[in-house]
C-alpha cells in the first residue's frame, strides 16, 4: 500500500498536485486503498473511487486539467480488464446500427428534469459560443445563430438537423430564419418533449438512426452528434450526408475534437455516460471525407466548452435538492465528475469544439468565413 501511494503521489507531483495539500487543486484521500486502485485499474478505478467518495477535490476540474497536460494517463496501465475492454473497442463495432439507440437509453433518456434543471433554456446539450456573451443563455442563442449564419439560411430552406436533441437549433431556425425543419433523435424522451416544444412550427421530428435519412436537403446540420458514430463508421456517416444534400447545399458539423487519433474512448466515461461513443480527430474526420467534400471553414472554439461545462454543473447544483430524490447521492457523484473531468479535458486543449462547414465541390465563389 505504502509503496503504492510514493507511485501514485510521484505522478501527481508531475502535474504540481499535493496528496492532502492545501491549494484547490490538491487531492484530498479518505481511503488508502485508492493508490493501489488506479494503479490497478487506471481512469477507470479512479472514475468510481470518486464516485465511491474514496477522494475528493476542491476544484476537480483544475484537477484534470493539471493532470491530462501533464500526459499522467499515458503513465499508468491498466490492468488486464482495462485492456480487453479496449480491445473490444477495436475489434467490434460497437456503433453499428442495431445498437445505435443505446446511447439514447443510457444517456439522453436519462430524464428531461435534470436535463432540464442542468441546461439553458432552449435546452441546447452541446457547446456554447461565449464570444460576446455574459450567461449560458446568451452563449447558446449565440451559437445556434452561429450556425444559422454560417450555412446562410434564407427563408423556405429545408434543413436536416441529424442529432437534434429537443429540437433547439430547429426551432430557432424555422423561428429566426423561416425555415423547415427535419430533425432525427435516438432518444425517445428527448422527442417526446422536442415534439411539444416545436409544436405548430414547421418543423418535424423523428426517432431515426442517421443511417435512414431520406429525401434531399438545402443544408444539413449536426450538433454534437458525430461523437457517437465510431471509426468504423465515419465513412458511412460521411457519404450518406453527401448522397442527401443538394449540390449546392452546406454541411454544418460541430463535434469536439480530439488532439490525436483514437480508437477507443475513456473507459470510465464509457461505462458510465457515453456507452459506444468516440471523440474524433481531425485525421480520421479528414479521411472519411475524402473526395467527397471540400473544407469551406475550419472553427475551433473548445475553451469556450470548459465555461460551458462549469455552468450546466453550475444549475446542476443549485437544483439538486429537486432532482436527488429521483437520482440519489451517488448519480450527484458521477455526474459531477463527469462534467468536471470534462472541463479539464478542455481547458487542457486535450479535446477541442470544431465547426466544419463544407461543400460537395466548393462553393464558385468561395466561402466567407463567419464568427
Amino acid at each position: 500500500m505504502r509503496s503504492a501511494k510514493l507511485i501514485v503521489q510521484g505522478l501527481l507531483n508531475l502535474a504540481d498536485v499535493h496528496i492532502n495539500g492545501d491549494r484547490a487543486w490538491d487531492m484530498q484521500v479518505y481511503d488508502d486503498r485508492l493508490y493501489s486502485r488506479v494503479l490497478r485499474e487506471g481512469s477507470l478505478g479512479l472514475g468510481e473511487a470518486y464516485m465511491d467518495g474514496w477522494w475528493e477535490v476542491q476544484e476537480l476540474d483544475e484537477f484534470f486539467n493539471r493532470v491530462l497536460r501533464a500526459d499522467l494517463e499515458q503513465k499508468v496501465t491498466g490492468n488486464w480488464k482495462t485492456l480487453l475492454w479496449i480491445i473490444g473497442q477495436r475489434v467490434m463495432n460497437r456503433q453499428k446500427k442495431s445498437v445505435a439507440h443505446h446511447i439514447g437509453e443510457h444517456h439522453y433518456d436519462i430524464g428531461n428534469d435534470l436535463y432540464t434543471a442542468m441546461l439553458d433554456r432552449r435546452k441546447v446539450y452541446s457547446c456554447g459560443y461565449w464570444c460576446h456573451a455574459s450567461n449560458l443563455d446568451q452563449a447558446q442563442e449565440a451559437k445556434l445563430d452561429l450556425v444559422c449564419r454560417k450555412l446562410d439560411l434564407q427563408p423556405g430552406q429545408k434543413i436536416l438537423d441529424i442529432g437534434c436533441g429537443w429540437g433547439s437549433l430547429a426551432k430557432f431556425a424555422a423561428e429566426k430564419y423561416q425555415v423547415s425543419v427535419i430533425g432525427i433523435t435516438v432518444s425517445k424522451e428527448q422527442l417526446a418533449l422536442g415534439r411539444e416544444l416545436c409544436a405548430g412550427l414547421p418543423i418535424e421530428l423523428r426517432f431515426q438512426d442517421y443511417r435512414d435519412i431520406e429525401g434531399e436537403y438545402d443544408h444539413i446540420v449536426s450538433l454534437g452528434m458525430v461523437e457517437h458514430v465510431g471509426y468504423k463508421n465515419f465513412r458511412t456517416y460521411m457519404q450518406t450526408v453527401y448522397d442527401h444534400l443538394k449540390p449546392e447545399g452546406l454541411f454544418l458539423l460541430h463535434t469536439i475534437g480530439s488532439y490525436c487519433s483514437s480508437k477507443e474512448t475513456d473507459p470510465w466515461i464509457g461505462k458510465y455516460i457515453f456507452p459506444h461513443s468516440l471523440v474524433p480527430s481531425a485525421v480520421q474526420l479528414t479521411r472519411a471525407m475524402e473526395k467527397l467534400f471540400i473544407i469551406e471553414d475550419w472553427h475551433n472554439f473548445g475553451l469556450d466548452y470548459s465555461k460551458t461545462l462549469m455552468a450546466w454543473f453550475k444549475n446542476f447544483d443549485a437544483n439538486w435538492a429537486a432532482l436527488r430524490p429521483k437520482y440519489g447521492d451517488r448519480f450527484y457523484r458521477m455526474w459531477k465528475y463527469y462534467l468536471h473531468a470534462s472541463a479539464g479535458t478542455f481547458r487542457s486543449r486535450k479535446n477541442s469544439v470544431w465547426q466544419i462547414v463544407l461543400s460537395k465541390g466548393g462553393l464558385p465563389e468561395g466561402y466567407e468565413s463567419v464568427r
